[in-house]
């Protein structure tokens, strides 16, 4: 089966974050069993530069799938009306609701008839999560609107990568639409892969990761917020690429005025294959998100035996009973800096079991097969449904 997917970044960019990540492990789980076209950009997110090494306006082979790379002079409505009727699918599967270029387009050309039936799925990626909804949220309100009015989205398959996701489509657009749940797919992880880890934790210290895009969605200025009044020696490390320069101002400011005890570091941007290794260096990984769809990183952190914090605006749920970490509510801040404190009492014993905790579940949660089949059966529902 032939699945033409069409997202606004892949491989090799890194920068626009999780959703690269799922579908390079969507082309790598099942790729043997289904055939992967992708339609992408030519280059990462906010680059002003094409990719080295790859063939720009043609295919290229990317591990298990062919990889078209669009310039920007390409994506008018007459180019992808080209590509579209002439790449040879079964399934069109769009990787955004709000994209204008990979998403819009191509349903609008859908809407005028203008290239072949075929039946289209729309994985919205978290977008209808209220955190994510409440930035930029008269836009993207407006949009839905019309795109409703219009039956822009009409008749397509949507992917629910959980049922919390599902509620918030169906809150958009009605019980009668098609949801069908498909889990995000992991990375493969062995776990004789993977030494154990040594990690010495020293009471009365902390070593904090945030690993993720800097923009208001993931929220680090309320992350810098939740360590001003800690006791003890906290070393917060920041990791990202920079989008927003004005967010990215605001946390510098709030960075600035924590006391002395807190020592924040912007270290960057790491590439995929340095995750594991960097999370093995700190004590905990902090992510206070507005919402994640799935939150690969998050998993990464586990699988680096990295305990977590998050906001309960994630999939992981039930972390603490789990002993593997926390989520909390976002309007309770004291809760966030109960836990921090916690963990910067914890001693190296009591550390070292959350740490084996976390890779354990880390490592089973990779190994999720029952969602291989819930992604099979995705497209397979969708090709019948032609």
């Amino acid at each position: 089966m032939k699945i033409l997917t069409l997202i606004n970044c892949y491989l090799p960019g890194y920068k626009a974050g999780g959703h690269i990540r799922t579908i390079a492990n969507m082309v790598e789980r099942i790729g043997d069993e289904f055939q992967f076209k992708i339609i992408t950009a030519d280059r990462d997110s906010n680059d002003d530069t094409t990719y080295q090494g790859i063939t720009v306006d043609g295919w290229n082979r990317v591990g298990k799938a062919e990889v078209f790379y669009m310039p920007p002079k390409r994506r008018s409505l007459r180019g992808f009306k080209k590509i579209l009727c002439s790449t040879e699918c079964d399934v069109i599967y769009l990787n955004s609701f709000f994209s204008p270029q990979f998403t819009i387009k191509s349903l609008l050309l859908r809407k005028m008839k203008i290239i072949p039936d075929r039946p289209f799925i729309v994985a919205p990626r978290g977008e209808f999560s209220p955190g994510a909804l409440g930035l930029k949220w008269l836009k993207k309100r407006i949009y839905i609107l019309f795109a409703k009015a219009l039956g822009l989205y009409r008749g397509v398959i949507w992917q629910a990568s959980s049922e919390n996701e599902e509620a918030d489509i169906r809150r958009w657009f009605g019980d009668h639409v098609l949801v069908i749940i498909a889990s995000n797919l992991s990375q493969r992880i062995y776990a004789s892969n993977y030494k154990s880890v040594h990690h010495k934790k020293i009471k009365g210290r902390l070593k904090i990761i945030f690993l993720s895009r800097i923009s208001r969605k993931k929220n680090l200025d309320g992350a810098l917020k939740m360590l001003k009044d800690l006791k003890g020696r906290v070393k917060f490390n920041i990791y990202g690429p920079l989008g927003d320069v004005g967010y990215w101002a605001k946390c510098w400011n709030i960075m600035s005025s924590l006391p002395r005890n807190i020592e924040c570091q912007y270290r960057g941007v790491v590439q995929h294959n340095q995750v594991t290794s960097v999370m093995m260096e700190n004590d905990l990984f902090f992510l206070p998100t507005l919402g994640e769809n799935f939150g690969h990183v998050i998993l990464e952190a586990f699988i680096a035996s990295c305990p977590v914090l998050l906001s309960d605006q994630t999939p992981w749920r039930s972390l603490e009973k789990k002993g593997v970490g926390w989520d909390l509510s976002l309007d309770q801040p004291k809760h966030f800096q109960t836990v921090l404190t916690k963990c910067l009492e914890m001693d190296q014993d009591d550390y070292s079991k959350w740490s084996k905790r976390a890779r354990r579940y880390g490592i089973k949660i990779s190994q999720n097969y029952e969602a291989i089949e819930e992604n099979r059966r995705l497209f397979y529902e969708a090709a019948r449904g032609k």
